[in-house]
């Protein structure tokens, strides 16, 4: 491969990181794929001596790496509300993401759950996350715990960890696949097939 070739690839890699961020529902995941692209479009840009469009995509990364250490201090603009299953705000907001929860938690019949605490967590005035359960005897049994896209960064999950009411056993008796990395960044351990973390 030639010089040419090498720098005119360099430049695609870059504008197909930007765009491919773009497709991305996670805030978080946008920004980094977004940082990273136009960082190599930024030197691709130096390259060929484009100066206006080196500087354009400079300024995106250090705009990025702003908003992304603005995403990592984030929980000081969490609230925390307890609600019943029956609220209306509840029912609406388990109705707008339904296919997106049924996507993490297949086969979850969301109307029949049958929980005693249902916590939710708003960014502003935007909702965050949901945490339900059937707490019995000091133990919390977690029937879902979902984030919407824009907050899928663990940082809903630590913000419940840290806020909850003490002390408490958080137990999840059913966890997906896909669910317990998750759980083990947030420091869950399985124990007899099912995941706790006292609190």
């Amino acid at each position: 491969m030639d010089t040419a070739t090498l720098i005119e690839a360099i430049g695609y890699a870059g504008s197909a990181l930007v765009l491919v961020s773009f497709l991305m529902s996670s805030v978080v995941k946008l920004r980094i794929v977004n940082t990273v692209g136009s960082l190599i479009f930024a030197i691709y840009a130096l390259i060929i001596r484009s100066y206006p469009t080196a500087v354009m995509n400079i300024c995106l990364v250090c705009i990025n790496l702003y908003y992304l250490w603005k995403l990592r201090h984030k929980d000081s603009s969490y609230r925390l509300l307890s609600l019943q299953q029956g609220e209306a705000y509840v029912k609406d907001f388990l109705q707008n993401y339904e296919k997106d929860i049924e996507r993490f938690f297949p086969g979850r019949h969301l109307a029949e759950m049958q929980v005693n605490r249902v916590y939710m967590v708003f960014h502003g005035t935007d909702p965050a996350g949901i945490l339900m359960g059937q707490e019995e005897e000091g133990v919390l049994d977690i029937a879902l715990d979902y984030s919407t896209p824009a907050y899928r960064d663990c940082s809903v999950g630590k913000f419940l960890i840290a806020n909850l009411e003490r002390p408490i056993l958080l137990k999840y008796t059913e966890a997906e696949e896909t669910h317990r990395a998750y759980l083990k960044k947030l420091g869950f351990a399985e124990k007899n097939g099912a995941w706790e973390k006292q609190l």
